[in-house]
């Protein structure tokens, strides 16, 4: 599974808090995800997090953007 930092992760199962929602800090062996309904952070091992991933919406680049293109 494509899991990036920024990404924002619904997941299947909520928080104590009520939210479902965490946003992406750390990936690799393990996340470290932060609750975008009461800010705590958690360490979640990669298996464990894969497994209750309901849906990843990701922060697309701006395409816009044309880094050292300048035409001035």
């Amino acid at each position: 599974m494509d899991v990036r930092v920024g990404d924002v992760l619904t997941m299947k199962k909520s928080h104590p808090c009520g939210g479902n929602t965490f946003s992406v800090l750390r990936s690799g062996m393990d996340f470290r995800i932060k609750c975008l309904t009461c800010g705590h952070e958690v360490m979640v091992p990669r298996a464990k997090a894969e497994k209750n991933i309901k849906n990843i919406t990701r922060n697309q680049p701006d395409s816009n953007n044309t880094k050292g293109d300048s035409n001035v």
